[in-house]
């Protein structure tokens, strides 16, 4: 199943309204001083010109698209993020489930959205927060030693599916709105991160995955595995 093209409509994620509004009256102010102190012209266009081009990247960065998985989500996992596949892989999950795990990775550009989205419909049944290092969040070790969150949700018909943000070189913060014990559905944000980053989704082993290495995938909008109906004892049940 391919995404779906939908119009886009984009409006400033919150987690960007105040660092845009302080950046705007920094710059608005820099290069009002400069129209009245500075007698060459050519450096006031200049530094207008860059601070125009600053705002407008940080300011794409921060949008926040409107979107709706337009089909049946039930059976499905969705992507939780924009950005490129860069992993499909059996690991071993050793943070919570403590066993063979498909791993599905997703890395996100500075040019990507970075708002999170909730991969599965169902309950949120764990959320932690692990500090560690700033490695290139496109290097496999990232997953494991990168300042992360973890998030695990079970579905309705049982199965637990485990989301992680993950911090890269650039990122210095990782927002995560899950609460434990509450419902969610692919259609709610689950989180953002700032300034380029990864989501990692761990499947139980023999998850159709439909998806592969190096494709471009939309949060919200592009199934990523089915599930169908897998069941399996939970680690809090062995």
């Amino acid at each position: 199943m391919r995404s779906i093209k939908r119009i886009k409509v984009h409006k400033v994620h919150r987690e960007g309204t105040g660092l845009l509004l302080s950046m705007f009256t920094v710059l608005f102010i820099v290069n009002v001083s400069l129209y009245y102190t500075v007698s060459n012209k050519y450096v006031f266009y200049s530094v207008l010109v860059v601070s125009a081009v600053l705002f407008l990247v940080i300011l794409n960065f921060f949008r926040s698209p409107y979107r709706r998985f337009p089909f049946d989500s039930e059976g499905l996992v969705i992507a939780p993020a924009d950005g490129t596949i860069v992993a499909i892989e059996e690991v071993r999950e050793n943070e919570y489930f403590h066993d063979k795990r498909i791993q599905v990775s997703i890395f996100m550009s500075v040019f990507n959205v970075h708002a999170n989205w909730f991969p599965v419909n169902g309950t949120v049944t764990h959320v932690s927060h692990q500090n560690g290092r700033f490695r290139a969040a496109y290097l496999p070790k990232s997953s494991t030693e990168n300042e992360r969150s973890t998030i695990v949700i079970r579905t309705d018909y049982g199965v637990d599916v485990l989301t992680r943000q993950i911090a890269g070189v650039m990122a210095r913060r990782i927002v995560t709105y899950a609460k434990e014990g509450e419902y969610c559905e692919v259609n709610e944000q689950m989180g953002f991160i700032k300034f380029g980053s990864r989501v990692d989704t761990f499947l139980p082993s023999g998850t159709e995955i439909l998806v592969e290495p190096d494709q471009k995938v939309t949060g919200n909008q592009t199934p990523i595995a089915r599930l169908g109906r897998i069941t399996y004892t939970t680690p809090n049940e062995k």
